[in-house]
């Protein structure tokens, strides 16, 4: 089976063959990948693949309803999670983006709504030869990064939300002679 070329450990490959690329349209699906895009920041995603799970249990399951309403004792808790990556901007961020989220929620009716709508709510396939290919952002991740700092969201740069839209489906950059494009 041929995969693309970056997946290439255990965790890689259960993520490049059953998340990454296929359009994601779960509000907690949607939130969780943005939470997990944010906090690759300056890290690998292999490393933050094998932090997932210490995440989803801290994190109320990626409940951002839940998440929206820590306050600062619960902020101090996260801190002090093993495993959590100790970072206080990005551990502030999850919150103040959860809050976000709900706003985005409101005024558009969800979540999948408001980012589906940049693309028409088609995936965009892109024809890749190999990784070294792909952007690092584009003119689409640049515009939507705008749009969410500008509704208060955090961690949200155009690399990050070029990450964040092919890690929910919106872009398919699965290599040319990948098997799972």
């Amino acid at each position: 089976m041929k995969r693309c070329a970056w997946a290439y450990s255990d965790e890689l490959r259960e993520y490049h063959d059953h998340v990454w690329g296929k359009p994601q349209h779960d509000e907690i699906m949607l939130f969780k990948m943005l939470v997990l895009e944010g906090l690759q920041a300056g890290l690998s995603w292999e490393i933050i693949l094998k932090k997932e799970k210490a995440y989803e249990d801290a994190l109320n399951h990626f409940d951002y309803v839940k998440i929206a309403q820590y306050q600062e004792d619960k902020y101090n808790e996260l801190m002090e999670t093993p495993l959590l990556i100790k970072n206080k901007l990005k551990m502030r961020a999850i919150i103040s983006n959860a809050q976000a989220f709900l706003k985005v929620q409101e005024e558009f009716g969800c979540f999948d709504e408001y980012i589906w709508s940049y693309v028409g709510h088609k995936q965009i396939v892109h024809d890749y030869n190999n990784t070294q290919d792909v952007p690092a952002f584009d003119e689409l991740s640049i515009e939507i990064s705008k749009d969410l700092k500008k509704r208060g969201f955090k961690f949200v740069g155009p690399t990050i939300i070029y990450s964040y839209l092919q890690a929910i489906g919106i872009y398919n950059d699965h290599e040319l002679l990948c098997d799972f494009r």
